[in-house]
Parts: structure tokens; C-alpha cells; sequence
């Protein structure tokens, strides 16, 4: 169980993997990423590589611990999603060599099949009806989409009707027979954040995401004042100790750790028990690939306040390659319903087609997200 070699494939659309492979031949893969930083996150997993090399794999905690504790400066999202993608393959060889899916190793599962929601819209989103519809037909019963594109720290409201006739469509075509959650991407600011919970409080969302970003936490508190929707944060906080406050202080209603950034599995699962003590619901964010959703799947699984997951099949980033793509099986993620049957492989639980991954390695990509500005020129969140 001694590690040989750590490989690392930057494949498209805008995906790292990183391959682990035994001195006996037992290979695990993880999914080290962040989103337009690809070339960082790989050069932290290799600086890693020395203290990870001639480790038994069985030994993930403490590799973590030596990870996160042993450089002095610790986290962040390169130096977690670094971590968060060898902790990930070191699962999927553990749960390989014992025989076992991952979620068997952790307590073993609380649910059979997982809700998953299907993204449209796209950035800036027109034409949601008809995308909505398109999901419904798929077989899905939530949604999520961005609530708006540019705005300003005080802005037009323009800019709040033209969201709240968008909601106010798709709830008119369905109802309740379809769940809708609405992010707001960090892009609005406290002034126009509280307009907006205002407005939209009435259409009975499953969640609003980021309403705010996360470094202004203190406002989250004061925007519960607005809503009474489930208000939902956590893609750009890591480990415990990034999540501590949001779930101490009550902040949200709703975290949304992401694997391959917060930590990992196991870090994750530590950060889902402390928002259980807590009594706040799990939703782990992953608009990322195969690998990342796999892991995702895993905690979700044996995660008892975990209730719904994000993927990125058919999502507006993945144009070009898609999540199935690089799986040997096209059957793992069978959504039924808006959900995903329990995975019953051992270690993540998916087979990765490493001809693929590596004839798209060749191909790579230089993704970065796009840089907005307002209509006098200053720079707006995207």
C-alpha cells in the first residue's frame, strides 16, 4: 500500500485529475482543482509530493495532517484543493484495497439514492422557462440558477424586477412540482441583496446561495431579517476552521463545502457533523467533474443532514466535454427521478477511462472566468 507515483492530467473543460498509483498497483483518483487557477493547484499537489510518496495510503489522516499542519501556511483554495485531491485518491485506494465503497468505511449509508438539482440559465440567464422545462423532462425535480449578472453596490431596479419576473415564470409553469434555488454568486451587495430577498421571499425557494460573499459573514445574520428562504453559503470557505463561524454563529441555514476544496472527504465529513450539532442542512458544491462528484456522492451517502447535490452534467461551463466523458461506465450517475442510486464499487466508485483522461491531457486547457465591468468601467463580481 506504499505510494509509487502521483500523476496529474489537466483535461477539459476545466478539470485537474490527479492519478495515485501503490507500489502494489492500486490506483486511486482525485480531483484537485480550482476553478482558473488549474496550473497553481498542480504545482502545490507537486510541491506535496515528497511528503505523500513512500506513505502508506492507508494513513490519510495523518498525510492530512502533515499536509495542512507540516507547511506552516496553511489553507486557502490552492493549498486545500490541493490537499482535497490527494486525500480523495487516497480514499478510492483504501476503499479499493478493503473491498469497499467509501461511504462504508465512514459509518456506512443513511440513504439509498441522493437528490441531485441540474443547472440552467447560464451566467446571465434568459430563456429560463424553456430550459426549466428541459430539466423537468429529464427527470429533475430542482433546479438552480444565477439570480442575475452585473450589479452594482446600488443598482437599478430594473435589475430586481428583471430576476423576479424570471422566478416568477418558472414558478407560474410549475409550481411546487419543481424546486427552485437561486444564487447570487457573490455578485450583489448587502444594499441590493436585501431588496432582493425582499422580492423574491414570496416564490417559496428551495434556497438562496451567496447572497453576499462569504468574507462579509456578519451580513448574513442581518439578511435573515429579509427572508424567511433557506439561506445557503460554503463554496469558498475550507476546512473546519473555515466553516466554523457560519455554523457557530447560525449564520445560514445551509453549507455547501466543496470536496475538492474544503479539505476533502473526511474534512468534510468532520465539517457536516459540526453543522448537525448545529442543525443546519448540507448541500456539497461541485460544478466540477466525475471524480469531484463521486466523492461528493460518497459523503452524501453516510451524511445524515445532506439533502441535496449539485452536479454539472449539461451545466453552461462543460461545453466541449461533459462529466460522462471520462467514465468508463456512462451508467454511474443514472439519475431517476432527480436522484442518484447509491454507489456500490469499491473506493469512489467509478472506473475512469485513463486512455480518455490521457489523450485530453494533450488537448488541456487554460480556462479562467470571465472579468465583468459595469457600464462606467469599474469592476463588477462575476
Amino acid at each position: 500500500m506504499k505510494i509509487k507515483k502521483l500523476e496529474l492530467f489537466t483535461v477539459p473543460p476545466r478539470w485537474l485529475f490527479l492519478k495515485v498509483t501503490t507500489e502494489s498497483g492500486i490506483v486511486g483518483w482525485g480531483e484537485p482543482i480550482v476553478e482558473g487557477r488549474a496550473q497553481s493547484v498542480k504545482a502545490a499537489v507537486l510541491e506535496m509530493e515528497d511528503y505523500v510518496i513512500g506513505r502508506s495510503a492507508n494513513d490519510i489522516e495523518d498525510i492530512w495532517q502533515v499536509l495542512y499542519r507540516g507547511g506552516f501556511y496553511r489553507g486557502g483554495p490552492v493549498l486545500t484543493s490541493a490537499i482535497s485531491g490527494i486525500e480523495q485518491a487516497l480514499w478510492d485506494i483504501k476503499g479499493k484495497y478493503h473491498n469497499m465503497p467509501i461511504y462504508d468505511m465512514l459509518g456506512g449509508p443513511v440513504r439509498h439514492k441522493m437528490r441531485v438539482y441540474g443547472w440552467i440559465g447560464g451566467d446571465k440567464p434568459s430563456d429560463v422557462v424553456a430550459q426549466a422545462r428541459e430539466r423537468y423532462d429529464q427527470g429533475y425535480t430542482a433546479i438552480k440558477m444565477n439570480a442575475t449578472a452585473e450589479m452594482g453596490w446600488i443598482d437599478s431596479y430594473k435589475k430586481i424586477d428583471d430576476v423576479v419576473e424570471r422566478v416568477d415564470a418558472i414558478k407560474s409553469e410549475f409550481g411546487n412540482d419543481l424546486d427552485v434555488a437561486i444564487d447570487f454568486h457573490g455578485r450583489v451587495h448587502k444594499p441590493m441583496a436585501k431588496a432582493l430577498l425582499k422580492e423574491l421571499d414570496k416564490y417559496n425557494l428551495m434556497f438562496i446561495e451567496e447572497p453576499v460573499l462569504v468574507e462579509n459573514e456578519e451580513v448574513f445574520q442581518e439578511l435573515k431579517y429579509y427572508t424567511s428562504t433557506p439561506i445557503a453559503t460554503g463554496e469558498r470557505n475550507y476546512t473546519r476552521w473555515g466553516f466554523k463561524n457560519l455554523i457557530t454563529k447560525g449564520y445560514v441555514d445551509i453549507i455547501q463545502p466543496d470536496l475538492s476544496h474544503a479539505g476533502g472527504i473526511l474534512e468534510t465529513k468532520k465539517i457536516a457533523a459540526m453543522a448537525e450539532a448545529f442543525d443546519i442542512a448540507v448541500a456539497p458544491h461541485c460544478p466540477l467533474g466525475p471524480i469531484a462528484l463521486a466523492a461528493c456522492l460518497q459523503l452524501d451517502f453516510c451524511t445524515p443532514n445532506a439533502f441535496i447535490q449539485e452536479q454539472s452534467l449539461g451545466i453552461h461551463y462543460n461545453q466541449g466535454s461533459d462529466v460522462l466523458d471520462y467514465l468508463v461506465d456512462k451508467g454511474n450517475f443514472e439519475y431517476e427521478k432527480g436522484y442518484v442510486k447509491l454507489l456500490k464499487k469499491p473506493g469512489l466508485g467509478i472506473e475512469i477511462n485513463e486512455e480518455y483522461v490521457r489523450e485530453m491531457d494533450k488537448v488541456g486547457h487554460d480556462w479562467k472566468n470571465p472579468i465583468w465591468r459595469l457600464e462606467d468601467g469599474s469592476l463588477s463580481e462575476w
